[in-house]
């Protein structure tokens, strides 16, 4: 049946549909692929190109990100001169809900300790990950509009942990990078030691 003869009183599942136009430009809400990088005992993973005034939204999937010192810290930072230097000034908050694997010990709380004031600092997105052949860290990071020059940068971000003491943490983190420039650049590295494995994607969202 064709698509111009459906009616909303005449839909039956049964019918077969068929689309007989054309279909221009891109999806919206769409996550267009830019980049893919993969760690292999790697100081930090950066993302110098793909991150313009293409796209007002970019978000960074990380996958499995084992560091290779126990007790380490996922972090990032911005940089607004192509990846020259990533001490942009930014101020965040955080906060976090853990449980150990017996199940004696929860908690939901304001991370006053990994909060960031007109800091140039790097961001945490994990917290005490370890170093086991089965821990890491996964999660997600959205950058707002970073190409604006009018506005401060803001993101948000989420991870699950495995930390190094058997515990899973689920982070939360918001703020901004307190800069009118452009960012231009992101980089990702552990508090101590080299990522050893894991994969960060970035890709660009179609309103």
């Amino acid at each position: 049946m064709p698509l111009s003869k459906l009616k909303a009183d005449s839909l039956n599942l049964g019918d077969t549909f068929v689309f007989t136009g054309n279909v221009t430009g891109e999806a919206t809400g769409a996550l267009n692929l830019l980049q893919t990088q993969t760690a292999s005992s790697s100081p930090s993973i950066s993302f110098t190109t793909g991150i313009d005034s293409t796209y007002d939204e970019y978000w960074f999937i990380f996958n499995n990100c084992h560091p290779a010192t126990d007790n380490a810290d996922f972090t990032f930072s911005g940089s607004i001169d192509s990846g020259s230097n990533y001490n942009t000034t930014k101020t965040t908050t955080h906060f976090t809900a853990f449980q150990n694997e017996a199940g004696t010990d929860t908690s939901l709380n304001y991370s006053s300790g990994t909060d960031l004031a007109q800091s140039t600092s790097f961001v945490q997105l994990g917290n005490n990950t370890g170093a086991d052949n089965d821990q890491c860290v996964s999660g997600l990071l959205k950058l707002y509009n970073p190409s604006s020059t009018t506005y401060v940068k803001h993101f948000i971000g989420m991870a699950s942990d495995y930390s190094n003491t058997n515990y899973h943490q689920q982070f939360y983190l918001g703020g901004y990078f307190n800069t009118t420039s452009a960012i231009d650049a992101i980089q990702f590295k552990f508090s101590s030691g080299d990522i050893d494995d894991g994969t960060i994607q970035l890709f660009g969202v179609t309103k």
